[in-house]
């Protein structure tokens, strides 16, 4: 078990620059955040693509008073908004999976922490009891 290393005033390039070299503080959520919207900026252009295409299918085949496009494009409409719909919800999911790994990442860590600082305590006490 590695044991939580000592903070020393190094200024907040110095810090940041520590945190990057050592992994003693984790920057994932922010690269998980933006990866989500960036996720969700591409389901949008599918969901785009989808609503393009039904509209294609409707106005290449609505020529001549036909409605056989719009009874084509309408479950090609349906069916892309709700593959949509589940692909948000995955995506979202995913990335709340990721973000909840990294959160029990960080609370080991503090519990580390919290664990050696008790350890000091009880060891400090243990002194001045074997001192009397």
């Amino acid at each position: 078990m590695r044991l939580p290393t000592q903070s020393t005033d190094r200024g907040f390039s110095g810090r940041l620059l520590w945190d990057l070299l050592t992994f003693d503080k984790l920057m994932t959520n922010a690269v998980v955040h933006l990866i989500y919207w960036a996720g969700l900026a591409i389901i949008l252009l599918i969901g785009f693509g989808m609503v393009g295409a039904a509209v294609g299918i409707a106005l290449r085949e609505a020529t001549g008073g036909n409605f056989m496009g719009i009874l084509l494009a309408a479950p090609l409409l349906i069916g892309g908004l709700v593959v949509l719909g589940a692909l948000v919800l995955l995506w979202r999911s995913f990335c709340e999976f990721y973000v909840a790994v990294f959160k029990i990442s960080e609370d080991l860590a503090a519990l580390r922490e919290q664990a050696a600082a008790d350890q000091v305590r009880a060891r400090a006490a243990l002194n001045q009891t074997v001192q009397r």
